[in-house]
């Protein structure tokens, strides 16, 4: 939630330098998350000792599912910004388009950020890219955070669930920045972003829920669970590398506020090292 009401905190204000290297810093967390804790638990998990030898000890199913998963994710990416696109702009004359946007809409200077107004039909190709990340980037994170609620609520093993907790706790606070950013960004109605907020805050929970539900019929080396829980993360994994990596820091980096300030780039690049190398500090604990 911090994000939705960081117009109202100088520091972190959606126009201002801080504002950018927290949310790189968020999207160090994430990439962080996805390489030193998703994906090795998924390799883990698919070459215990408890699954047969043909085929999950002969194949890297892990690096496959998140690699796939990785792909599936530009492919939803990809054709969600073209039928957003279309049919925002379908019936739109280009002339009008143009004169209407301009009376219609202002430019953020710190993102270079075209945002809509009350009256504004959305219509800008940037507008429309940063709606589809935030709303790409909610939909990787509910799932990723279903499935470690899952895994909390189901497993019997004290230190388990604290090295889940600490991890969940930490980079969770962060993957909510990074989210809550790009959802300020996409300008969406107030509705909107707390409706996506609450299902971002209500995900894990509701995993830990139904996880709890089946604890009863769930063994943690079984190999049903170790297959499952094991090509869920794999999957989590290649979503999570793929946001951090496309949707967060390139869009970031390759954007006008960025590209315009050398100094302000090794910031940004040195707050998403901070937040990769502390998610590889994490990860010895959890």
């Amino acid at each position: 939630m911090t994000p939705l009401f960081s117009r109202y905190i100088s520091f972190i204000h959606p126009d201002g330098n801080g504002f950018m290297i927290l949310k790189c810093f968020s999207s160090g967390i994430i990439l962080g998350t996805g390489f030193m804790h998703v994906l090795p638990d998924s390799f883990e998990m698919l070459s215990s000792k408890c699954l047969n030898d043909d085929p999950w000890h002969k194949f890297p199913f892990a690096g496959f599912v998140a690699m796939v998963s990785g792909l599936v994710t530009l492919a939803i990416d990809s054709v969600t910004t073209s039928l957003y696109t279309v049919k925002n702009t379908v019936g739109q004359e280009p002339e009008e388009y143009g004169i209407d946007q301009e009376k219609a809409t202002h430019t953020s200077h710190g993102y270079g950020v075209v945002l809509a107004t009350k009256d504004n039909g959305s219509s800008d190709p940037q507008l429309l890219r940063y709606r589809v990340i935030a709303m790409v980037l909610e939909l990787g994170i509910l799932f990723h955070s279903m499935v470690i609620g899952l895994s909390l609520g189901a497993t019997n093993d004290a230190c388990t669930i604290k090295g889940l907790i600490i991890a969940l706790c930490f980079h969770h606070l962060f993957e909510g920045i990074g989210l809550g950013g790009c959802i300020l960004q996409a300008d969406f109605r107030n509705v909107k972003k707390f409706l996506m907020a609450f299902f971002f805050a209500g995900t894990t929970p509701s995993g830990i829920f139904l996880g709890i539900a089946l604890s009863s019929i769930y063994r943690d080396n079984s190999p049903t669970a170790l297959i499952t829980i094991g090509l869920l993360n794999a999957c989590s994994a290649g979503m999570l590398i793929y946001m951090a990596l496309v949707d967060l820091l390139a869009t970031e980096f390759m954007g006008s506020m960025l590209q315009g300030s050398i100094k302000l780039q090794i910031k940004c690049f040195a707050a998403a090292l901070l937040g990769c190398a502390v998610m590889s500090v994490v990860a010895k604990w959890a």
